[in-house]
């Protein structure tokens, strides 16, 4: 199955799941990416839109618990996507997709980025919206500094396997709410 078709149904399967407003525990992620954060430790998260897993509470307790510092993505004119620095205090403004962005102007480096999920497989490989922001982005990163890469998804939205090319970017973990593949 090619990926749009995947995604066509997925995102359908995303949808119906959000709303049974399943929750994702805290605790469950901090335990297992606690070895990966300290404080002043960068965290990428993302705003959840299209019925992406809400992660905001989780973001917003490393950050007040940890003393992380948090980040989110913000896509520039040229297609690119960075991180900026961003706290659960602060204003956001959409953009063009809709997605609210900080507003802030400070570029950061995540030490341990969050990823949304459309679909995944076993392998840890993901299907996102098709844009290519977050594959290039881990690329971009990796050349820079060692990067730990977390997927959220439900379990639901696992499927067999995830066609993938040269461009994919493998996740080192993926958290659903019913078990965690490594």
């Amino acid at each position: 199955m090619i990926k749009s078709k995947i995604r066509k149904k997925l995102l359908y399967t995303r949808k119906k799941q959000n709303n049974k407003n399943i929750k994702f525990s805290f605790l469950k992620i901090f335990k297992e990416i606690r070895k990966k954060i300290s404080k002043n430790k960068i965290i990428g998260g993302y705003y959840p839109v299209n019925f992406e897993i809400d992660i905001l509470e989780i973001l917003e307790s490393l950050e007040k618990k940890v003393g992380v510092k948090l980040s989110l993505p913000v896509i520039k004119k040229n297609n690119e996507m960075d991180f900026y620095k961003w706290s659960s205090k602060n204003l956001l403004k959409l953009n063009k997709f809709g997605i609210p962005e900080p507003e802030e102007i400070k570029k950061v480096f995540p030490d341990v980025i969050f990823v949304p999920i459309v679909a995944f497989d076993s392998r840890l490989y993901r299907i996102g919206y098709g844009g290519g922001y977050y594959d290039r982005y881990i690329q971009k990163l990796s050349n820079k500094k060692k990067l730990f890469k977390v997927g959220i998804a439900h379990s639901c939205q696992k499927i067999n396997k995830v066609p993938i090319n040269k461009y994919d970017k493998k996740l080192d973990i993926i958290i659903t709410e019913k078990y965690i593949l490594r």
